[in-house]
């Protein structure tokens, strides 16, 4: 059984179902109680030849089959049927939980800023979407069964001891105590064991993950048996914190066991000697024995939930530090749906640092893009060119009155509003495991003429159809089985059916040759009329035709103007066109 701010609101969701499954549990523990009770009776029918110690039922046939046979068959049938209830019930209600909070972190992730991603690794998120959820998965419903079992079975258990000789309970009960404080020191300990175990599992995960991602490099550079060992020192560590946890998990039920089997020795001797006595029948000893047989299975549930709630609550923790995590880039209060913009963008005095940097990216940055124009952004490396299309995306968050959309300051505009109205194509061009298809139209409907007539613009059209299966062909994991340039030219494409007002292309056509480059630029002027395009690039040439450049020193801007102005005014600019002119020549 666990509890938690991001689970307790199941226990109530699911409260009909899991009261149902309570009931049929009571069912079970109640009939399987009987069952003592019914030994006895055949014992003493047996000894004596009555079923009772009063002497007033004669033990014959029809009693057999009227009192002990007829008893045993619906306490069978009566288990039977309440044990797949009761599994239905509870289970059932865990493996809901579990889809619900694995919606609820889903949904709860994507909200997240890309800062969170920046600190927070793959390896360690995956995690906790598989055995951080599956602990707590078990936890709810085997463990809530299995608390609720113990309270009830070993309850009923107990009275029943009670009832046959009082004593002989006390002298079992004595040894439970040692086992309960036990029980209490290991699970402060289990829970700091899983906690690093999970940790190893988070690295080794993550690893594995970056290396596969990474396998073209590695092959490359003839670095496997590098990443073998690195992976094996990983492994090793993952093994000790395994066996770490498995051997203190293993001592908490060799004591469970070492005390329960002390207790049979105290039932045997201590009732043994009070049936010598005459205190108590030998019948009413197999009864008390068949008592604690049942309440054996609740001795050995505490020692299953001690275990189980230091895995389960370490892991929920874990979980809660996902689901607590601050989305620090969101909607402001009284923020309005944008609607369909014109493609007007306006940067005033924009200063910006990243959340975790320690200098400004950005400095006081202004520039208009007007709707409808074609700019280009240039600068050298590190000149602040991406960080301005993450800014126009609200990828961050941006100081109000810096930024605007339209006329409109994009902290008075919800995200979802903005980003439907551009379109973007980024430097890691990211394709999906899916179909050239859907990665085309991911942005909307599948429409077939409307992906072909998209990649034809992106001139990619070509290279899919000369694939086996054209369109539908399915990509691999991050697009690996199309070359650079295909990839980036689906990306493209993708961007270009999405056909938003605005368009922004951070070294997008950096991967094809100036030819296709050409055709690209020119399907970009033919189509995108009366729309803002921002074209983000190293090459000057891809830009020279824009209506206007942005140049970008030191996260500044340096100057703005056509290719001409800044050739004429701007020395640096000058410096990079004349260095990539002098570089064409030698590659020619």
């Amino acid at each position: 059984m666990i509890f938690g701010k991001h689970v307790n609101k199941y226990y109530m969701r699911y409260f009909a179902l899991l009261l149902f499954g309570l009931l049929s549990l009571i069912t079970v523990d109640y009939f399987q109680l009987e069952i003592p009770k019914i030994y006895k009776a055949l014992l003493l029918g047996i000894n004596t030849g009555y079923i009772d110690e009063a002497g007033t039922v004669e033990f014959n046939l029809d009693t057999l089959l009227d009192k002990i046979c007829a008893p045993i068959f619906i306490v069978m049938i009566a288990m039977i049927i309440g044990r797949f209830l009761w599994r239905v019930c509870f289970f059932g209600a865990s493996v809901r939980t579990e889809k619900n909070l694995r919606k609820e972190m889903f949904e709860h992730a994507c909200k997240l800023s890309q800062n969170y991603y920046q600190v927070n690794r793959v390896g360690n998120l995956m995690a906790l979407f598989t055995n951080d959820l599956e602990t707590v998965e078990e936890c709810f419903g085997w463990g809530l069964m299995m608390f609720l079992d113990a309270i009830l079975l070993g309850g009923l258990s107990l009275y029943n001891m009670l009832k046959v000789q009082p004593l002989l309970t006390l002298f079992c009960l004595i040894p439970m105590v040692f086992l309960l404080f036990i029980g209490v020191i290991l699970n402060k300990y289990m829970m700091k064991k899983w906690d690093y175990r999970q940790q190893v599992y988070s690295e080794i995960s993550d690893f594995s993950q970056e290396s596969f991602s990474g396998i073209a490099v590695i092959k490359a550079f003839v670095k496997e048996a590098k990443e073998l060992w690195n992976f094996n020192k990983l492994n090793d560590k993952n093994e000790t914190a395994n066996v770490d946890f498995v051997k203190m998990a293993m001592l908490l039920r060799v004591s469970v066991t070492l005390f329960v089997e002390s207790v049979i020795c105290v039932i045997l001797g201590v009732g043994g000697y009070l049936v010598y006595k005459g205190d108590i029948l030998a019948e009413s000893l197999l009864e008390f024995i068949g008592y604690f047989t049942a309440i054996v299975w609740p001795i050995m549930a505490i020692s299953e939930l001690v275990d189980m709630h230091s895995r389960g609550k370490t892991s929920l923790n874990r979980i809660s530090e996902l689901l607590d995590a601050k989305v620090d880039v969101k909607d402001e209060y009284g923020a309005e749906d944008i609607g369909e913009v014109a493609g007007r963008i306006e940067f005033k005095n924009l200063t910006f640092r990243y959340p975790a940097g320690n200098r400004d990216v950005l400095k006081n940055v202004s520039f208009t893009v007007e709707a409808g124009e074609r700019v280009g952004l240039v600068g050298r490396i590190g000149a602040g060119k991406t960080t301005v299309a993450d800014l126009i995306l609200r990828v961050y968050n941006v100081k109000r009155g810096c930024l605007f959309i339209d006329g409109k300051d994009v902290n008075d505009v919800t995200i979802e509003s903005l980003r439907r109205n551009v379109a973007y194509v980024p430097q890691d061009n990211f394709l999906f495991s899916d179909t050239i298809e859907e990665n085309i139209s991911f942005a909307s409907e599948v429409d077939t003429e409307k992906v072909m007539a998209a990649a034809e613009n992106a001139c990619v059209a070509r290279d899919i159809e000369e694939f086996t299966d054209g369109y539908k062909t399915v990509l691999g994991e991050r697009g690996v089985t199309v070359s650079g340039g295909q990839k980036q030219r689906i990306s493209m494409a993708r961007a270009f059916m999405k056909n938003a007002a605005i368009l922004i292309m951070d070294d997008s056509v950096s991967a094809v040759d100036t030819e296709t480059e050409k055709t690209i630029l020119d399907n970009l002027e033919r189509n995108r009329k009366n729309k803002t395009t921002i074209l983000i690039a190293h090459r000057i040439s891809t830009v020279e035709n824009m209506d206007k450049i942005i140049f970008l020193k030191h996260g500044e801007v340096a100057d703005v103007g056509t290719h001409k102005e800044l050739l004429a005014r701007c020395p640096d600019y000058a410096n990079i066109v004349a260095l990539q002119k002098l570089e064409e020549k030698e590659d020619a």
